[in-house]
């Protein structure tokens, strides 16, 4: 069978035209069995234990599982089946079991004791400095100390969780998939833009349906809930994005939610904290869940009564329209969007011609050249999961290869809803030569229809800019291991680099250089420049209640002794309280669809995305100060960020490139919360 699975040969690319789906267990089954023979050779070594024979050792092991694994776990997220399901749920116990040997081998803890005993007489780099540390860290925080009857509930936890996680998501999955909005009165669809009706219509051809189809996919959700008039539908459709996995039946999340919360906890004291959140945070720049929760409560008592009065402005706003005396949840686009329109004549049908997705991509190719030096030629020849995938080759101004790049736009059945950046091959350094990464970015962007090419919302071309911030720091990592390059950093800011290249959405200089009329090749006129810079902040207090309503929901499901919870519903209005805003939808509940927390790696770390905008609007206002294609500050950025990936404590860094550490009051005056 071996000689026959591509996956167990030597490839540079990934191979995936020619992955069989019945390729990719034995290939991880077999790579699995390699690993544990290097990790049996490391152990079994008669050698003293050394920073090389040991810790790098161990660094460089399981070269193959990395890569035959990060090209499954992909392949699951953007084009999954039912077949690949199965097996994600089969391999995922052996890999956490995998995972576990090599954690509570004493063997191999035995030699990197030895080594980090001795960490301060060894001549080690900072890099090499981190590495051991980590190591090390990740040996005793993950049970390595624990008696064997504990090592064994510990193994039993993570393989029940790594199952219910996948399960979590599978469910999601199922239900975005399976509700569809069947409209066949035209009638019903007024305020709709005829591009997004044409593209609902297509939808149902292809359904072989007559009519409208709308379904829960980003590109369909978002711009019915902003532009449908029809209040009915608007409400039918929130409801059933909602509900997801909500339902009391077999794609019902409830128990997985309460099951994975609860044995987090038990891990966590197994391991000796007092909570899940205490374990993840302990390895954060935020450090502990009491840091995360005083921050959150600064933001909220900033941005709280800004909120408020936004949500008076909102209600009276749609009293006056259209007589609507109590606003919900599915009113919150249409008037918000409405509202703007009337403050500052701008909407995104006005906008969207000028953002074809070829120019943005070309317009976000040109920013990195301008940064950094970047130079992206489209590729034909590398192997790709789906036609739709993009792929380019990275060099730099030398010519030299940066990275390759996958980009992936537009929504299948076989995609999870969101955007993300993931790695099919590290950047690492080894027998002296430079290894570069193999990047790629997913997104779910308005497709092309018959009658226009895919144009993007505004908030579809930051949603590129940021997925293509993560992608450079894949792109322009530049260090010896892989478990420290590009984002292998702390959760809390890695967002950093993403978030950051958002603000270069806002600036004329850069909206100059790609915003142009799909049509007639027009530049985008001043005034829209303008309005889009003006309405930045547009609702900016209820946005931010948000996403601290996401960050506290988040902690209150990590930050506590979650054994007592048997409700999930009730837990989370309890967890909403001081963010409210909107009446509760009974039949809605957020937890059982928080894929970010109980699929992704988010638990106890939602709230990253804010500290993280804390970190890049103190980035860019430095970069505003010089210019914002400064070379000095983005040879700085790239430097002291970018390539560094986590060699050094994030604070480090940071403060390396900005000369002192981040306040919020940068993050505060660019949201509009205080004066400037």
């Amino acid at each position: 069978m071996s000689s026959e699975n591509i996956l167990l040969t030597d490839f540079e690319y990934a191979p995936f035209s020619k992955i069989r789906t019945g390729d990719y267990q034995p290939a991880i089954l077999k790579a699995v069995e390699l690993a544990r023979e290097e990790i049996k050779e490391i152990v079994n070594s008669e050698e003293t234990p050394t920073f090389e024979n040991t810790i790098e050792a161990l660094e460089f092991s399981g070269e193959k599982l990395d890569r035959v694994t990060s090209i499954f776990f992909n392949i699951n997220s953007a084009e999954t089946n039912e077949e690949i399901q199965k097996i994600a749920q089969e391999v995922s116990p052996v890999l956490s079991e995998f995972k576990n040997d090599i954690i509570l081998n004493k063997e191999l803890f035995e030699r990197i004791k030895e080594v980090y005993a001795k960490i301060g007489s060894l001549d080690l780099t900072k890099e090499q400095t981190t590495l051991l540390e980590k190591k090390y860290k990740a040996f005793t925080r993950n049970g390595a100390n624990l008696p064997n009857e504990k090592q064994n509930d510990l193994r039993e936890i993570d393989k029940e969780l790594s199952k219910l996680s996948l399960q979590f998501g599978e469910n999601v999955l199922a239900e975005t998939n399976k509700y569809e909005l069947l409209v066949t009165e035209e009638s019903r669809l007024t305020g709709l833009p005829e591009s997004f009706k044409d593209e609902a219509k297509s939808v149902a051809k292809s359904k072989n349906k007559e009519g409208w189809v709308f379904t829960l996919e980003y590109p369909s959700y978002i711009p019915f809930m902003k532009y449908a008039s029809d209040r009915e539908l608007r409400e039918e459709l929130s409801m059933a994005f909602g509900s997801r996995a909500f339902h009391n039946d077999k794609l019902d999340n409830q128990e997985n939610v309460l099951k994975i919360a609860k044995l987090r906890y038990k891990r966590a004291q197994l391991l000796g904290f007092e909570s899940h959140a205490h374990f993840v945070l302990e390895e954060r720049m935020a450090e502990t869940p009491e840091k995360v929760n005083s921050f959150l409560d600064e933001m909220l008592d900033k941005a709280k009564p800004a909120a408020e009065r936004e949500f008076k402005e909102l209600e009276n706003f749609a009293k006056d329209l259209e007589g609507i005396d109590q606003l919900q949840k599915w009113d919150a686009a249409y008037y918000g969007e409405k509202l703007k329109q009337k403050l500052f004549e701008l909407d995104d049908e006005k906008l969207k011609p000028y953002f074809k997705l070829e120019n943005v991509i070309d317009g976000v190719f040109t920013v990195a050249q301008k940064l950094y030096g970047l130079n992206f030629k489209e590729v034909q020849n590398i192997d790709k999961y789906h036609q739709d995938v993009k792929t380019f080759e990275v060099t730099n101004e030398l010519g030299e290869e940066v990275a390759l790049f996958y980009a992936d736009f537009h929504p299948r059945p076989g995609k999870r809803d969101g955007a993300w950046m993931t790695i099919y091959k590290n950047q690492y350094v080894q027998n002296n030569k430079n290894e570069r990464p193999h990047i790629s970015i997913v997104c779910n962007f308005t497709k092309p229809t018959e009658k226009a090419p895919s144009l993007l919302t505004f908030n579809e071309v930051t949603t590129l800019f940021h997925e293509f911030g993560h992608a450079l720091h894949g792109m322009l990592a530049n260090t010896t291991y892989p478990s420290l390059s590009g984002p292998n950093v702390y959760w809390d800011f890695v967002e950093l680099p993403s978030q950051v290249l958002e603000n270069w959405c806002y600036e004329k200089e850069s909206l100059q250089l790609f915003a142009r009329h799909y049509k007639t090749g027009e530049a985008i006129p001043q005034q829209y420049i303008d309005k889009i810079k003006e309405s930045a902040n547009f609702l900016e207090g209820m946005a931010t209640l948000r996403q601290l309503s996401f960050g506290m929901l988040d902690l209150s499901w990590h930050g506590i002794d979650p054994s007592n919870i048997e409700d999930v519903k009730q837990h989370e209005l309890k967890a909403f309280e001081a963010t409210k805003l909107y009446p509760d939808v009974p039949s809605n509940c957020m937890s059982t669809a928080f894929s970010h927390i109980f699929q992704g790696g988010y638990s106890a770390g939602y709230y990253s995305y804010k500290w993280a905008e804390v970190l890049d609007a103190d980035t860019f206002e430095y970069f505003t100060e010089n210019g914002i294609f400064s070379k000095d500050i983005a040879d700085k950025f790239r430097e002291n960020i970018l390539s560094k990936g986590g060699t050094e404590h994030p604070m480090e860094l940071y403060k390396r490139f900005r000369g002192k550490e981040p306040k919020p009051d940068a993050l505060l005056r660019r949201a509009g919360l205080i004066s400037k």
